[in-house]
This record gives C-alpha cells, structure tokens and sequence, in this order.
C-alpha cells in the first residue's frame, strides 16, 4: 500500500506541471488561439461587401443563411489561398456525380503562404489533443482505480500479493464507469493473464501498473505532438529541442545547471534522439518511435529527487553525463575556437585511433572549414561509445567504405590496417601480417559473399564492434592481439589469489 501510495505520490507531483491538454508541459507560445465564437462573421467581415450582396441575392430564394454563409465562407478562402486545386475540385464536382457522393479522402498540407487554412490547422489540433487529454485518467480517478481493485481482488492473498478473477474484474470495469472500460478490457486480462503465476487470475499491481503506464505514454504523447506543427506524427530537430528546453525547469535533477548552458545540455540530448531514431538521417523522427524507445524512460529519471551518482553517470541525459561530454570537447579544443581540427581529435579516448580514420571521419562528416562542431562530435562519441548497435555500426560503415560502393573489400581492409601497421612501427612492436587479419576479419563475419562484407554482414555476425576497431583504433587492436595472453594472465592471478586464501 504504501508504495502504491508513493507512486501516486510521484504521478501527482507530475501531474502538477500539466497543461490543460493533460500532458506534462505547458502549450507552447507560438499556438494561436482562435477564438472560434464569431469566427465565421470575422472572415466574412473581410469579404467585399458588394460581392457578399451579389451572392446574398442570387441564392437567396434557393439557399438557407447557413448554406448562404458557407458560400461566403468558401469564396473568401479561395481568395484569400488562391488555391486553383480547390476550385478544380468544386468544378468537377458540378460537372460529375460520383463528386456528391465519394468525399475527398485526401487533402495536402496547406502552404504556407495560406494563414488562414494554417490558423485553422492549427485550431483543430488544438481541439482534438484537447478531447483525447479529456478521456485520460486523472490523479483522483488512479486512486479510485486502485481502491476499487484492491476492495475487489479476489482472496486469498498470493503471499503479500493481491490478485483478480476475470468476474471481479469485470465488476470493478461496471462499477468504475464508462471513462475506465479502455483501460479494463477483456484483451487486457488475456494479455496480463499470460504472464501470471496464478491460472485464471492477474496480479492487482500488474494491471494498476499497466493503466499507469498507458496514462503516461498518452500524456507524453500529447505533451510531443503539440511540437508537430504539420500533424504527420513527426518531429524535426528544432521542435524535439524545444520540447527538451521546455522540460529542463521540471527536472530536480538539472536544477543546477546554469542556464548558459542549457542550449548545450538540450543539444547533448537530441544528439543521442536523432543518432538511433533517425539513422538514415532525413531530419525527422517519429513521435511513436521516441515513445516505444528507452530514451524516454532515461530522460524522465531525472524526475526523481534522488538517483544514484553510478546511475548518473550511466544515464546520457544526467547533468554530470552531459557536463563530462561537453567538457571533454572543450579539452580537446586546444586554440579555443570552439571547434575540433583532426589534430585536437586525435586526442579522444585512448589517443590512438588512427589518422588514416579521422582523416575519412572529416571527409565524411559534416565539418565548417575542415573543422568539426559540437553537434558532429556529438554522433562520433555516440558512434564510437555504442559499436555494437546497428546505428553506430551505419556510421562507421558509411566512414570505411572508403569506394562508396556499399561493401568493404580486402583492398579497404588493408587500407584502414596500414594506420594500424604505422602503429605497430612507432611502438616497435612485433609487425603482423595483413593476410592474416584479413583471414580472421572474413572467419567472423562469414559474409553472404565470401569477397567482400556489407552492412548487413557486419550487423548479422555480431562482431561488427570487433571488425571496426582492430581497424580504426590500435589500442583496441592490441587487446584483440593479446587477449589470449591477458586471459591466461588473468587465470594465473586469479589462481594465486585463491592459493593465498
């Protein structure tokens, strides 16, 4: 009980930044609010009163006021738009019958030169987020939920765990009232039923979790899609910063981050949104895509009061990650120009990723007079720190591929493994044989064809991180050379210990 009465605790507390539209942020500034009382008579007031008498009289005796006035309303939006494509529809529509019978299924964006279908764009969002905010679960229907679930589990106590039958629980969807039913369906009771330990009943904290959680993602959902100002579920790269700006003030956990550097905090952030949800990189990425990932989950941690500083630290979205990311750029930023040559980045990580890779690293990647940015630096921590994901993978992928012709060869193996080769030389180690590597590299991946290595091999094999750094970083190369001797070194230690004890 007393968690339960925590959690509540918790979703009240957030409940309190929510806006009318019941998500957890404010409407933003640039949402016109039309007031649609009296909207008809302002646009009509706008007509030419001469061309409003004309068709006032000419339908006067065949048409109602309100026909009258859509009339109106229509010709003035074609003035107002100058859209021929509507006008081809209305002829057509007089000159066809079916036009009075099939509707129009499809409608383009209005352009931007058209502020009145704009406004009213706009408007009717704003109307439709506000009914779906208005059919989501507040916080004193949550804790009728769980009483009226907790009055009605079915006995006997499961351990200190309280469980429900399917008849109690359909008494508690008749009871609770119609605004409840799409939250106590019976596909809902299938599903948690599945999974539960007990044959014909479900745990009473799995279904209050449950509804919990799908009042969250439709509040976080409307809290996103008002920054879909085109209302085709996506968002680009300025409206995901600007739903992170607004959030920052709601977190205890960034309270102290100075507000000079919340743009670079808001950056760091939609960096890591873009660089796995957005791989082919079009601009874009879809609003279900950002709720289904754990991203989400990361970022609204820092709700909590209290996170451990090893969770911290973990977690990209803490102030601490977020400070040690920019902080390390601005260490690798020798002259202070607030960009990174190749020379000041050969410096990152370990120090030896080679120069034959960063010099495809800048060839490839987006830099302003041979210098790389925050935000391009931001993709190359994300790739190298995550290499076995397949986004990290596409980034280096697009680096190696050095012929741009989708598949690597031993001619683009041998050619990264020269920069490893020049180490080896510098380091006066023992120099290794490329034909070997190359033997090696193609026994791992075991490609669809036995002569080069694509993308999808790299993904498919596993060992699309190891392949990628024995190339490119020759510290990560020579533990790979060595890792039988470390792992016998590692046993013999190991058993010293053990005959010490």
């Amino acid at each position: 009980f007393f968690l339960i009465t925590g959690v509540l605790v918790c979703f009240q507390n957030s409940c309190q930044n929510k806006s009318k539209f019941g998500g957890f942020l404010r409407e933003p500034q640039r949402f016109s609010r039309l007031e649609m009382n009296g909207f008809r008579e302002k646009l009509l007031a706008n007509l030419d009163k001469s061309k409003e008498s004309d068709i006032r009289t000419q339908h006067a005796a065949t048409k109602t006021d309100d026909e009258i006035e859509d009339i109106l309303f229509q010709r003035y939006r074609e003035e107002l738009a100058g859209n021929a494509r509507l006008k081809q529809v209305i002829e057509r529509g007089k000159s066809s019958d079916t036009y009075r019978f099939i509707p129009q299924f499809h409608f383009e964006l209005p352009k931007n030169s058209d502020g009145l279908a704009q406004k009213l764009r706009e408007e009717a969002r704003t109307l439709f987020l506000q009914k779906r905010s208005k059919e989501l679960l507040d916080n004193n229907e949550l804790k009728l939920l769980w009483s009226l679930l907790e009055s009605h589990h079915s006995p006997p106590l499961m351990g200190e765990e309280q469980y429900i039958n399917y008849e109690n629980y359909c008494k508690v969807a008749g009871i609770a009232g119609e605004k409840f039913k799409r939250y106590l369906t019976a596909s809902t009771f299938a599903r948690l039923v599945v999974s539960s330990s007990y044959p014909g009943k479900i745990s009473v904290m799995s279904l209050f979790n449950y509804a919990m959680r799908k009042v969250w993602l439709q509040q976080t959902r409307i809290g996103l899609s008002l920054y879909d100002y085109t209302g085709q579920g996506y968002l680009n790269e300025s409206d995901l910063e600007s739903y992170i700006l607004e959030l920052i003030p709601t977190f205890p956990q960034l309270e102290g981050l100075e507000k000079s550097f919340h743009s670079f905090y808001v950056c760091t952030t939609v960096r890591k949104f873009f660089f796995f949800l957005d791989p082919l990189r079009t601009g874009r990425i879809r609003i279900r895509d950002i709720l289904t990932c754990t991203f989400l989950d990361d970022l609204l941690e820092l709700r909590d009061e209290e996170i451990p500083k090893d969770a911290q630290e973990m977690n990209w979205f803490s102030a601490p990650s977020a400070l040690s990311v920019y902080g390390h750029y601005l260490n690798l930023d020798k002259d202070h120009n607030g960009m990174l040559s190749k020379k000041e980045l050969i410096g990152y990580g370990s120090g030896t990723l080679t120069p034959i890779f960063l010099d495809r690293v800048f060839a490839e990647c987006l830099t302003y007079d041979g210098e790389m940015d925050y935000k391009t630096y931001l993709d190359f921590v994300l790739a190298l720190e995550n290499r076995s994901e397949p986004q990290s993978l596409h980034y280096l992928f697009r680096i190696l591929d050095v012929e741009h012709k989708g598949y690597l060869t031993p001619f683009t193996l041998n050619y990264f493994f020269k920069g490893i080769q020049d180490e080896i030389s510098a380091h006066r180690a023992e120099p290794v044989n490329f034909a070997d590597v190359k033997d090696e590299i193609f026994d791992m991946v075991k490609p669809a064809d036995p002569s080069r290595i694509t993308l999808k091999d790299l993904i498919v094999s596993g060992h699309g991180e190891t392949v990628v750094s024995i190339l490119i970083e020759f510290h990560k190369f020579w533990a790979y050379e060595n890792r039988e001797v470390m792992v016998t070194d590692s046993t013999a230690s190991n058993g010293e210990e053990t005959h010490n004890l």
